[in-house]
């Protein structure tokens, strides 16, 4: 970690020192351009502008808006410019851009694949750039002859770092590890394996992350040293979770141990998770001791308006037992949720769920009045698990026979609920229609039907998309196009509904979906035209008939953003203006904070407006509206992320705006705050702070802040359920 911490600062540092030396003016020009996603000839110049800073910010923005005709430009300054930080943010933005063009200069650049060691040529500041920039376009491009080309110059990065020894670069090895997992190159675990043994911490932890996320079986025995003996929690963490993924059932004994007895939450939650995947029944007895003792803490930390630090972790080991135990009815595993039950009295829909599946029988009747959403969203997933286990008893099977005439009236209710007369059923309503077309009964497309008419955004995007995974059928395709069609011309806040109807049409019925295609260009929405750019370059349309209005568009104008007009949706659209440009770029790193406060205590995040000066001015802006104050976090992975700024609740809500993304080089460390995204440019309101090392969101998510490690002790302690109180910004 304190590497890490030198690292964030170095970059902090160079992003003030670069951000000076950019002008103003230039700046909020550069700013525009990122905000329309306009790569035009203004933007080209300054590629050749004579300060190198400019450049350098010049193809950052590149790389941000993301168009391939950037690609040339770009590759010119990776081969030619005299600056090396200029040629090592042209390999970030053309990572950035994904273009298959660009792979053989990244190539080039990297060095003859095979070789015993790289050219001099390439300065070890930029080879793990380039390195990261072949795992992004190999990624996006995976089945391009050359993305394989790419992976192998991945690993020969990597090969060529490890011969180094002591003298290895630190930041080339990392985003190498990362690349390697983007890419997953024939011979990832061997190559990534040898790094296990790293002096250094931080690659450690991230080379067990990278061969967890490939499911490698190569490096199980150094996988269970780290797990025992690694003096860093996040590497012991790591370990078990690779441990899990290579389903390593000799080290079940170890990942009991660190589950129940590991000092750091981290671990015992990575271990916990790890035993669930290996279903070895001899663990059940000390998750259950364990799970006892978590609860007990719990019950001990209960208080007003605060969800015990404990939930998280206990909600593990539920769900945990309920993979690994299914079906035994396990006495003290079933006493051990009956106790949690009078505590949360069914909001938490994940332990529930594993109660069933331990036990697929009915409850004791002890069940509390429902009166919240979470209750409702939990009935609907315990009814809904019965299509997929299958009971022993007489009981659960006559259960499972009942499961769906159970759940009809209530999807049928959910489906048609008045938003401003059930709030509970509109908020439910996604997950029990979820549920119920587990079972695929002869009434689901009715039902489903219905939902596409309800007012809800949310019930209308859940409706499509299991539409989508239904049999082709004419009475589905209409009114799958009469739902999209509709929420292209009547949603103004949300576009889940029209994206999700457009989706389900192009899955089921390609023909069908060019008939909204006409209505979806033009929206003012770029999110919703984007799609139409994406649907009409598919393989599938080449060569066919066209509409007059598809066959006559400009295809460069549906990637286009345009500024808001003042009426209508807000979504996809420019909404700033210059004074909004200026304030932003005359932000400094340092200059302003957000403090945060909550029960369980107080964290501040230093926002980093040289490094997502847009992203910070939206976050400043709905702080200073009272926008989060009182917000519930509705979202906590343990030893992944935080997150927060969704005034629905469930995960689905905004603010009636998205911004553009401002993808920059600041790592996710631990306590690094980001955007969250359902998809490229759809950020609005939800943020949320990494628990941990997240290299896998590198590139890929927006940072704009920091939150300390002393402060990183309360982010710790919240779970879901709490909420943030107030947020008051410091600076300006």
């Amino acid at each position: 970690m304190k590497h890490l911490g030198k690292t964030l600062l170095f970059i902090a540092l160079f992003a003030v020192a670069a951000a000076a030396q950019v002008p103003l003016d230039v700046e909020v020009k550069i700013l525009r351009a990122e905000d329309e996603l306009r790569f035009d000839a203004d933007l080209t110049e300054l590629l050749k502008h004579k300060v190198p800073a400019v450049r350098q910010r010049a193809a950052l923005a590149a790389g941000r808006i993301g168009d391939a005709a950037a690609v040339g430009p770009l590759v010119e300054l990776l081969e030619g410019d005299p600056a090396v930080e200029v040629r090592a943010m042209a390999a970030f933005a053309l990572g950035e851009v994904e273009s298959i063009e660009a792979a053989d200069a990244i190539q080039r650049a990297i060095g003859e694949t095979g070789k015993a060691k790289l050219p001099n040529v390439v300065e070890a500041d930029i080879r793990g750039r380039l390195a990261e920039a072949a795992g992004k376009i190999a990624a996006a491009n995976a089945k391009d002859t050359k993305a394989k080309d790419l992976g192998q110059a991945i690993l020969f990065v990597l090969e060529a770092e490890h011969l180094k020894g002591a003298g290895q670069n630190k930041e080339t090895v990392l985003l190498a590890l990362t690349a390697a997992l983007r890419a997953r190159p024939e011979k990832t675990d061997v190559t990534v394996a040898k790094f296990l043994t790293n002096s250094d911490s931080r690659i450690r932890i991230d080379a067990a992350n990278t061969l967890s996320r490939v499911r490698a079986k190569n490096a199980n025995e150094q996988l269970r040293k780290m797990l025992s003996s690694d003096a860093d929690a996040v590497a012991r963490a790591n370990a078990a979770r690779a441990l899990g993924a290579a389903d390593d059932k000799p080290a079940v004994d170890l990942l009991i141990k660190a589950a129940t007895s590991d000092a750091d939450s981290r671990v015992r939650v990575s271990a916990i998770r790890s035993l669930a995947q290996l279903k070895d029944e001899k663990a059940a007895e000390a998750l259950i001791a364990h799970g006892t003792t978590v609860l007990a803490g719990y019950k001990s930390s209960m208080a007003e308006g605060i969800v015990p630090a404990e939930h998280s972790e206990f909600v593990e080991v539920a769900v945990a037992l309920g993979q690994i135990i299914p079906g035994s009815f396990n006495e003290a595993a079933l006493k051990l949720f009956k106790d949690f039950a009078t505590l949360d009295k069914g909001a938490t829909s994940e332990v529930y769920v594993a109660r069933v599946r331990v036990a697929p029988a009915r409850g004791e009747g002890n069940a509390p009045e429902l009166t919240s959403w979470k209750q409702y969203r939990t009935l609907a997933m315990i009814v809904g698990e019965f299509a997929v286990i299958e009971p022993k008893t007489e009981e659960g099977k006559k259960l499972k026979s009942e499961a769906a005439a159970i759940l009809e009236p209530l999807a049928r209710a959910m489906a048609e609920a008045d938003p401003k007369e059930d709030a509970d059923a509109i908020m439910a309503a996604p997950a029990t229609l979820s549920a119920f077309a587990r079972f695929g009964t002869d009434s689901l497309d009715e039902i489903l039907r219905r939902a596409l008419r309800n007012p809800d955004v949310q019930i209308r995007a859940a409706a499509a998309s299991l539409l989508g995974d239904r049999p082709v059928a004419d009475a589905n395709l209409d009114a799958l196009k009469n739902a999209a069609e509709y929420a292209i011309m009547n949603d103004p806040n949300e576009n889940d509904a029209a994206l999700a109807a457009m989706n389900a049409l192009f899955k089921l019925n390609k023909n069908e979906a060019l008939s909204v295609l006409d209505v979806a260009a033009g929206s003012p929405d770029n999110l919703i035209r984007r799609r139409v750019h994406q649907i009409l370059n598919d393989e599938a349309f080449k060569g066919r008939e066209l509409s007059p209005i598809l066959k006559n568009i400009d295809r460069k104008d549906l990637v286009r953003v345009r500024r808001y007009s003042g009426k209508g949706t807000r979504l996809g659209q420019v909404l700033n203006n210059e004074a909004d440009y200026r304030r932003a770029a005359a932000r400094r790193n340092g200059s302003v904070k957000a403090v945060l406060t909550t029960k369980k205590g107080t964290f501040t995040i230093d926002l980093l407006p040289d490094d997502a000066p847009l992203t910070v001015d939206n976050f400043i802006r709905l702080a200073n509206s009272k926008y989060f104050d009182g917000l519930e976090i509705h979202r906590v992975v343990p030893n992944f992320v935080m997150q927060d700024g969704d005034p629905r609740g469930d995960g689905t809500g905004g603010p009636g705006w998205t911004i553009r993304c401002e993808v920059n080089m600041v790592p996710y460390g631990r306590g690094t705050v980001g955007i969250a995204l359902a998809g490229k440019d759809t950020g609005g309101s939800q943020w949320f702070v990494t628990h941990s090392p997240q290299p896998h969101l590198d590139g890929g998510y927006t940072v704009f802040g920091q939150v300390s490690e002393r402060d990183m002790a309360v982010v710790d302690r919240i779970v879901q359920g709490d909420k943030i109180l107030t947020v008051r910004i410091v600076g300006r």
